[in-house]
């Protein structure tokens, strides 16, 4: 199989095989020159004990200092040498001269091998080859009553016979070592079975070229990540998700509980709430993310949460700007449509020869939409802001609600970003228009901005049914709306423009029951 196709379960087990088998081999070998090294040891001190056992026996000294020796001492050797289970006992004169041997025709020739140590009176054991080939032999010297040594004793096991005894152990070893190598196969099958399981059957290439991949893609994205694990652990956050969380570059927060992070609140409640979230929009400081949350699940089992964001603040801020232009632009239209009502009127009049009603019609209209229109434009001067108010005149004036701009209004020039400004003010216009929509008649909003005291105010107060005190702390939170089935921005966006100028925002009470927002804006050297 080409080496591309084996999966890293694959390669492991191979290699986990090969190792373990090695492994056992050397351990049955290591075992076998063990036994082999106990069997010789054992040989040795099985033919030095015989043959100091002979060499003790009177009937060897005595049959050593009778004339003929082999007479007496080869029916005893071989009688010793098939009871002890040897392969010789061989009785000698000090000068090599054998009295027995398992070959009667070798009585009488001389000892081969090694005797200088046992002649000295010191009892040895040795590997020589002799007669019947390499063996294990022991020599030990006969005394006699004087302590004189008169002859010698060698005994010997030969190689071939250690061997044959060595062998036998073979299948006790090949025993012990199979169900080894048996029992390590089989938890190496389970183990790269496991692993074939986790890495999908995936080869190492596929797998490095998956996490290069992975990891170009998720940093390189312009959408924010964060994945949770099964039990709400941080698993990965990538690097547009850092910037647009808030979060340092260097912080570590991979593998941490997701509440044990700082995150901005309303983040922290969609993760803790584990539901499913599509295109919502949360606020993060002074961004406005659109979140997008599901459970992932893989096979039927649930792996996490992916939470994903995308920044639409500034798409926020020119959706504000055209709604604006489009309330205006709705509100012109309007007015035209009345505009050609009312020349129409007026031309009926003129035709019906009265003259003066038809006069005295048109003048109150212009003048009433030409005094609204320099009331605007000679107190503020910002044009964006002076647009967005007399749009919302016309807005309100569809809606049956009185816009009234305050007297006392004034500012010449905006100390705050315009889309600032516009946010501020246009969102709390039309939350008064719909805090007034369904109240009784008279229906007014008014409406006051301008600098007091080093500070910006904005003041807007509606004649609704009044916000309900409990509720205020809830007013500028994300989500909070005067229907009952809101999810309100606009206000929570103006506390995002407050608290970034380190400005104040209050909630209270006006004479004629509704409620009245106030915004202040410390900004040093105003324009009054």
């Amino acid at each position: 199989m080409a080496r591309r196709q084996w999966s890293i379960a694959g390669q492991l087990f191979a290699l986990q095989a090969v190792v373990v088998t090695l492994l056992v081999l050397a351990g049955a070998a290591g075992a076998v020159w063990l036994a082999r090294s106990d069997s010789q040891q054992a040989a040795k001190d099985e033919v030095l004990a015989v043959a100091q056992a002979v060499a003790g026996s009177p009937n060897v000294r005595a049959a050593l200092t009778t004339a003929d020796p082999p007479a007496t001492l080869q029916p005893y050797a071989e009688a010793t040498r098939v009871a002890t289970g040897t392969d010789f006992v061989v009785v000698m004169a000090t000068d090599r001269t054998r009295y027995s041997h398992p070959s009667p025709e070798l009585i009488g020739q001389p000892f081969i091998g090694d005797i200088g140590p046992a002649l000295s009176g010191e009892p040895f054991t040795v590997t020589n080859v002799g007669t019947l080939g390499e063996s294990v032999r022991a020599v030990v010297p006969v005394y006699d009553d004087e302590h004189r040594i008169i002859g010698l004793v060698s005994v010997g096991i030969t190689t071939r016979a250690i061997n044959r005894k060595l062998l036998a152990q073979v299948p006790v070893l090949l025993g012990a070592a199979a169900p080894a190598l048996a029992l390590a196969a089989t938890g190496s099958w389970l183990l790269s079975r496991r692993l074939r399981r986790q890495t999908h059957g995936l080869g190492p290439g596929e797998m490095t070229r998956m996490y290069e991949y992975y990891d170009a893609v998720l940093h390189s994205v312009r959408e924010g990540l964060l994945v949770l694990t099964r039990d709400r652990r941080v698993a990965l956050v990538n690097d547009e998700g850092r910037r647009l969380l808030g979060l340092a570059d260097d912080a570590a927060v991979t593998d941490r509980p997701v509440s044990g992070i700082d995150l901005p609140p309303a983040v922290a409640e969609l993760l803790g709430s584990g539901r499913d979230a599509h295109d919502e929009p949360v606020l993060a400081g002074d961004r406005v993310l659109v979140a997008n949350q599901r459970t992932t699940r893989f096979e039927g089992a649930v792996l996490g949460t992916v939470l994903t964001l995308r920044d639409q603040t500034e798409l926020r801020n020119l959706a504000s700007e055209l709604d604006s232009v489009r309330a205006l632009t709705e509100a012109l239209q309007a007015q035209t449509h009345e505009s050609a009502n009312r020349l129409h009127t007026v031309l009926t009049l003129v035709e019906l020869g009265r003259t003066n009603e038809a006069v005295r019609l048109a003048t109150r209209d212009l003048a009433l939409a030409q005094q609204l229109t320099d009331r605007v434009v000679g107190a503020v001067t910002e044009p964006a802001l002076a647009a967005l108010l007399l749009g919302k005149s016309a807005q309100a004036g569809e809606r049956g609600v009185d816009l009234v701009i305050d007297p006392d209004c004034r500012l010449d020039d905006s100390p705050l970003p315009t889309t600032d400004l516009l946010t501020v003010v246009g969102n709390l216009v039309d939350n008064a228009l719909e805090a007034v929509a369904g109240a009784p008649a008279p229906r007014r909003v008014r409406v006051f901005v301008g600098a007091v005291d080093d500070e910006l105010v904005v003041r807007v107060g509606d004649s609704g049914p009044g916000l309900d005190p409990d509720r205020v702390a809830d007013a500028f939170r994300r989500g909070w709306s005067t229907k009952s089935a809101g999810r309100g921005l606009g206000l929570a966006l103006v506390g995002q423009v407050v608290r970034r100028h380190g400005g104040a925002a209050e909630v209270a009470r006006t004479d004629d029951g509704g409620t009245l927002f106030t915004v202040r804006l410390p900004v040093p050297g105003v324009a009054r």
